[in-house]
């Protein structure tokens, strides 16, 4: 068995992500970790602890090709993960042939990552590659992983991001958006039940299960319609994510940690223009810049901040 880690306060998420299918909610927002659908996944190196080539390093996105990839990163494990990584494990086998699945361990301490990872894979007995990023704490650098997550999982085909979720909370709730990632990413048109493949790895959910993933609840002990924000300390952040599509699409392309200034520059022309005639589209842009800005260096480059504050302060001004 291996010991639950504990989760530091988690803050509420910035970002409603564009995605049909996200990750777990905190009120009416939603976390944004890791690419988006339609960007590119881009290389990394992990330490490879799958049987075969334990101990080895290996590039995970030069290994794979363009095949049907599910990237699956930890940056902690707790009990109530177990469901969901055994079913996205099982299904990974059963489509090993159109599939790619990939857990990869993210840890500030290699040596310590290595060994969470060999004591996790053998309890699990996980079929699906496995390995230990060798980019720190932060993990992949182009990747923008949110270490508030517990589970961030993108899916990507031809190097092409088609689905991400961002958990906090991971649980059996959301192993059916994710099956259905998996499949629509290989093309699998029928894919199996979770309860199928639970019974298979022994796992059969009660009904405690079944109506937890029937109402979105990741833990089953919560009371039907909670969420993490009852479990979990909801704190009031300045701003608010934007509800126009077109505004959200900018301000997600604003926060890309690989922006390079020309890009940033371009996000906040188109901006301006969007916004130029419009009051209540100035007021989403105030609101959701004040959101991304709140956090600091957590989104963003320095430059995409530095400029964001400035075109903040302007936005404020005009009447």
């Amino acid at each position: 068995m291996f010991k639950s880690s504990l989760l530091e306060t988690v803050a509420l998420a910035i970002l409603p992500t564009l995605a049909v299918l996200p990750g777990t909610l905190y009120g009416a927002d939603l976390v944004f970790s890791g690419p988006q659908p339609g960007e590119r996944t881009t290389p990394f190196k992990v330490a490879d602890f799958t049987a075969s080539t334990e101990g080895k390093e290996r590039d995970v996105i030069a290994d794979n090709q363009g095949a049907a990839t599910a990237l699956i990163f930890l940056h902690g494990l707790e009990r109530s993960m177990v469901p969901l990584m055994t079913t996205i494990d099982l299904y990974g086998a059963d489509q090993k042939e159109k599939l790619k699945t990939e857990f990869i361990f993210i840890s500030a301490d290699r040596l310590s990552g290595e060994q969470r990872l060999k004591a996790a894979a053998g309890s699990l007995r996980l079929q699906a590659r496995r390995g230990v990023s060798l980019d720190g704490a932060e993990g992949p650098g182009n990747y923008g992983l949110n270490k508030e997550c517990l589970m961030t999982i993108v899916v990507a085909k031809e190097n092409k991001v088609t689905a991400n979720f961002a958990l906090v909370q991971p649980g059996i709730a959301d192993a059916p958006k994710v099956i259905s990632a998996l499949a629509a990413a290989c093309g699998d048109k029928a894919p199996p039940t979770i309860e199928a493949l639970q019974a298979r790895r022994g796992q059969r959910p009660g009904m405690a299960d079944r109506r937890a993933m029937a109402d979105g609840r990741s833990n089953p002990r919560e009371k039907p319609g909670a969420n993490a924000a009852t479990t979990k300390p909801k704190e009031d952040f300045p701003g608010k994510p934007p509800t126009d599509d077109k505004m959200l699409s900018l301000l997600r392309r604003f926060i890309r940690p690989t922006n390079d200034d020309a890009t940033v520059d371009q996000v906040l022309k188109e901006v301006n223009e969007y916004i130029a005639q419009d009051a209540a589209m100035r007021q989403q842009a105030i609101d959701g810049w004040t959101r991304v800005l709140h956090f600091k260096d957590r989104y963003g480059t320095a430059y995409a901040r530095q400029q964001g504050q400035a075109a903040l302060e302007k936005w404020k001004q005009t009447k």
